[in-house]
């Protein structure tokens, strides 16, 4: 890269530092400071940049996360190379799984036993940018025992079997795609790649962070290997200062804490330290050994603890799934929170550990008890249903408080716009993740091409609130972590679109799923997409007239659209009042309420039969429906839940069937796809995307984190002035955008990784 385009900013580099934040380590953040930066990109998988630190020299980041760094490096790379490979009598073929910045290879070469090292990397811009700017660990490459082939280490191994004396897995922290190098079928090809006898290793995370998952990770791989240990090193630049590494024999009577021979030219490791590694302080050995967690139970410091507030209060109303982020954000900015639910017991809970925050009990059908609720606040956060949006804005009217909500602005709410203006105050809205995030980066994107002179032909942005592929094993492919209503009623709203510059239109329920195709995120994932609500709208919102091709819409796993058209025949997406399930009927079971849809008896081969000729269910598939539909119990004797719809009995079946079980995880997913015409005619293709898993470790869904977080930031930005239009608002122009944008890039680590075909 020549000097002319090296960049001379970063979203994780402020005020001259660079500041590794991560939801992986929450509340702590490491910090470096920037002498220039030398290079940066945005490659195939990932944000690749490199800068030159004050005192650590050249310093490697992927993704936000530090990789390497010319000071320290050399810690992480012998321990994770030398604890596999000096306890194995004589490593001869040696693989390493990722680690294409050279570190691990140099390492593997000091063995004069080693005949050849093997590279599989994904990412070829990592062994290439480590080459230019990483000489001390790339010049490994020269070697002509070395072979590198850039690919995917899944595809890789089961090619190779019993091939290998030792294999290092070099990988990323357990988030997105790079979970799975943590999981058994992962480990399981590793064994089935290795030798009789053959070792391997992989980075196992920070017993001062990580226990749990340390702990998880031993027992899966003692289940596939007779030796498996867990050994720890320090490393200043890695979370906490520390870093573990599994390691695992094939060989049952071999002792991984027993070096063989001596290394030459290392600067950490020797045979003691080798030894020593596999003492655990005490927290550490008892849970990994007992499964006991002896670690202190604390409150923590943070801001607004001991009474020490902004003066700043903050009233939150609503109890749903984003709540607790968005209360949780607020406290640990300094502000008095009063938390109003309809029952008192509901706010208490989601007020509870939280510093400086009040539970009330809030009717918010009620005006008077409205005002009241809202009287003497700052701002009113309004997490109910969006039909009660205006009464929460005509009561903060009437109190002089400002208002933030993660809706989308409806006719009813935007009627307030004047009156807001007028009372100098700020409904601010659409600040969620869809709305919300998307349009952060979708304004930033429509701005940068039209300062350049192009012009925005087509827009397409999808976002899916689904489940992990691990754990998407029922008939929709789809868990709720809260009511399935509102994912039931959006099936039936119709999708606007345009379309070679015209309005499109497609009906709701199965009209919209057969409408849905398949849509490529990566190959990791099988999805569907489909339009959602109005879209059209957005080219005025956007500034974008000259947009031929505009949808926003809703990623779902393939198999969910067969199924909801199925129900749809079915009736069972109709909303309105059915004497069948109504309060005080008759009872009524599954197999009952599908035979009397389907016009059958009430016998299992009829509704059977009837479900394989249900007529928007493609003939291919009926019999997979009518096996997905049995699983969720629709042709048993289970009792209907008198629910007064079809769609909300429907729903009261799915929260039971549809539900995350213990360490399962959601996954978001969200991209924008522009197809840009340049100013001097060329096409291009201009892809942002978000990939993130929920926190496996007790902390909140990657949709709560994306919804509540935001929202909680408008609020900061609200009572920091910085945010200061009156008026009813959404995050459309570029200079809001932009304040959201950094601040969540920098604090929070949410981003969207953008890239140019």
């Amino acid at each position: 890269m020549s000097s002319e385009s090296v960049p001379q900013s970063h979203p994780s580099i402020v005020d001259g530092w660079f500041r590794e934040i991560s939801p992986q380590w929450p509340g702590q953040a490491m910090t470096l400071k920037v002498n220039r930066i030398l290079h940066h990109e945005k490659s195939l998988f990932q944000d690749v940049l490199v800068f030159e630190s004050e005192t650590y020299g050249n310093v490697l980041v992927l993704d936000g996360a530090i990789q390497v760094t010319e000071r320290d490096e050399f810690s992480y790379q012998e321990m994770i190379t030398h604890l596999p490979m000096n306890s194995h009598p004589n490593p001869e073929r040696v693989l390493v799984i990722g680690g294409g910045d050279g570190g691990v290879i140099r390492e593997a070469l000091k063995y004069d036993t080693v005949k050849k090292v093997t590279l599989c990397d994904i990412d070829e811009a990592v062994i290439r940018v480590s080459k230019q700017f990483l000489p001390g660990l790339s010049k490994c490459y020269d070697d002509p025992r070395v072979e590198v082939f850039i690919g995917d280490g899944f595809k890789f191994l089961p090619e190779h079997e019993n091939e290998y004396d030792v294999i290092v897995t070099d990988s990323s922290d357990p988030v997105g795609p790079a979970a799975a190098l943590f999981e058994a079928p992962y480990f399981t090809l590793l064994r089935n790649a290795l030798r009789e006898g053959g070792h391997m290793s992989t980075q196992g995370e920070s017993i001062w962070l990580h226990l749990p998952l340390i702990k998880e990770l031993r027992e899966t791989t003692k289940k596939l290997f007779p030796v498996a240990e867990y050994a720890t090193s320090t490393i200043p630049t890695y979370p906490s200062g520390s870093m573990g590494f599994l390691v695992c024999s094939k060989e049952p009577t071999r002792q991984m804490n027993k070096p063989i021979r001596d290394v030459p030219d290392c600067k950490y490791y020797n045979k003691d330290v080798h030894t020593a590694a596999f003492v655990l302080p005490e927290f550490g050995r008892a849970m990994v050994e007992d499964g006991k967690n002896i670690l202190p139970v604390f409150g923590g410091v943070r801001p607004g603890a001991n009474g020490q507030t902004s003066g700043k209060k903050v009233l939150l109303l609503g109890s749903g799934l984003v709540a607790q982020p968005a209360a949780k954000y607020i406290v640990e900015h300094g502000h008095e929170l009063t938390i109003g639910c309809r029952t008192l017991k509901t706010a208490q809970d989601l007020a509870h550990g939280l510093e400086n925050a009040t539970a009330i009990s809030v009717d918010v059908s009620s005006p008077e008890a409205l005002r009241a609720a809202v009287k003497g606040h700052d701002v009113v956060v309004s997490l109910v249903p969006y039909t009660h949006h205006r009464a929460v804005m005509e009561a903060a009217l009437a109190e002089g408080a400002h208002v933030v909500t993660t809706s989308y602005i409806n006719p009813q709410m935007r009627e307030l716009d004047q009156k807001f203006k007028d009372a100098g105050l700020v409904c601010f809205n659409e600040i969620g993740l869809d709305p919300g995030v998307d349009h952060l980066y979708a304004v930033k994107i429509i701005d940068e091409i039209h300062k350049a002179g192009g012009k925005v032909k087509s827009f397409y942005s999808y976002c899916g609130g689904l489940t992990e592929p691990a754990a998407s094993d029922n008939a929709l492919g789809y868990k709720f972590s809260w009511s399935p209503v509102g994912v039931l009623m959006a099936l039936n709203n119709t999708g606007r679109f345009l379309k070679d510059g015209e309005p499109a239109v497609i009906g709701g329920g199965k009209d919209l799923m057969q409408f849905a195709k398949p849509y490529y995120f990566t190959p990791a994932y099988n999805l569907v997409a489909y339009p959602n609500r109005d879209s059209t709208v957005f080219r005025e919102f956007y500034g974008i007239p000259e947009c031929e091709n505009l949808i926003r819409g809703t990623m779902r796993y393939g198999g969910f659209c067969e199924v909801v058209m199925g129900w749809a025949d079915l009736g069972l997406l109709n909303d309105e009042q059915n004497e069948l399930v109504a309060k005080g009927a008759a009872p009524i079971t599954w197999l009952e309420l599908t035979a009397k849809q389907l016009g059958v008896p009430a016998d299992k081969e009829k509704v059977s039969q009837g479900i394989l000729n249900l007529p928007s269910v493609p003939k291919d598939q009926s019999k997979v429906i009518l096996q997905k539909y049995a699983s969720l119990g629709m042709l048993s004797d289970e009792p209907v839940a008198q629910a007064g719809t079809l769609m909300r009995a429907l729903s009261a079946l799915l929260e039971t069937k549809c539900q995350f079980e213990p360490g399962e995880v959601d996954l978001v997913l969200l991209q924008h796809t522009f197809e840009v015409i340049r100013a001097d005619g060329r096409e291009e293709t201009v892809v942002a995307s978000l990939e993130e898993y929920g926190d496996r470790h007790g902390g909140p869904s990657a949709m709560a984190r994306l919804v509540g977080v935001p929202c909680g930031l408008a609020v900061q930005l609200l009572l920091e002035g910085k945010l200061n239009k009156p008026g009813v608002h959404a995050p459309y122009d570029e200079p809001t955008a932009k304040l959201f944008r950094d601040r969540l890039e920098s604090e929070e680590g949410v981003k969207m990784v953008e890239k140019v075909f």
